[in-house]
């Protein structure tokens, strides 16, 4: 998912823009009001973080600017005040959240899931291997009994390899599908991913995510022998 972050303050930009990108998500970052729009127009987010105050335009503005343009476009907005009248302003302006600085990037990691999870909840995916089932559209996993809640990105690279079962995948065509290209750092975070699922697909023996050395990945569904 692609996430716009219109941040003037420069330290807290670049702290906030790589917590969300190690955190599985592709993010574009702006440093006013201005370019914030220009990057919306070329990049087509898939969900907007908003500082209120920026140079060129303020948060508000650019708000309406991107409801104008896309009617349904998920945002939130960053704020150091807590004026009520900000804060009714925001939601009147369709906000689907207001987070108050400071705050930890967690926070704000956390909200951007549960939004992302309600704006597209339509996709109603369910995929089941073995004694695996992936329900993409709650990003819950169930393995053997056992669940865990993943993130979007889990879920994503997930869904990818259990549509693929059986299937050596390039790790470019991974990084391609999932991520929307493919680079070296993206490479390695994507081994991270990797190593996250195979633990969540640990309890169940009936399959198996492996390696390809020099290739790619395979998730593979383990039959018994008859």
């Amino acid at each position: 998912m692609k996430v716009l972050i219109a941040e003037d303050d420069i330290d807290f930009g670049n702290i906030l823009s790589q917590y969300v990108s190690l955190s599985g998500f592709e993010v574009t970052l702006s440093r006013d009001g201005k370019e914030a729009w220009a990057s919306f127009s070329n990049e087509k987010p898939d969900i907007c973080v908003l500082d209120i105050m920026m140079p060129e335009m303020d948060g508000f503005s650019l708000a309406e600017k991107i409801r104008q343009n896309d009617p349904d476009m998920p945002f939130v907005f960053l704020t150091a005040k807590t004026l009520k009248e900000d804060i009714i302003k925001g939601l009147k302006l369709g906000a689907d959240d207001y987070i108050t600085k400071p705050f930890d990037p967690e926070v704000l990691i956390l909200r951007l899931n549960n939004i992302l999870r309600r704006v597209y909840s339509t996709i109603n995916d369910e995929y089941t291997i073995s004694s695996t089932t992936l329900k993409f559209n709650t990003l819950e996993l169930q393995c053997k009994g056992k669940k865990e809640k993943l993130t979007l990105k889990e879920a994503q690279l997930l869904r990818y390899l259990m549509a693929n079962k059986d299937n050596i995948l390039r790790r470019d065509d991974i990084l391609n599908e999932v991520w929307g290209e493919d680079d070296y750092f993206l490479g390695r975070s994507m081994d991270v991913f990797i190593s996250r699922l195979r633990k969540y697909l640990a309890p169940d023996p009936g399959i198996e995510l492996r390696t390809i050395r020099g290739t790619g990945f395979v998730l593979e569904e383990m039959r018994e022998e008859r």
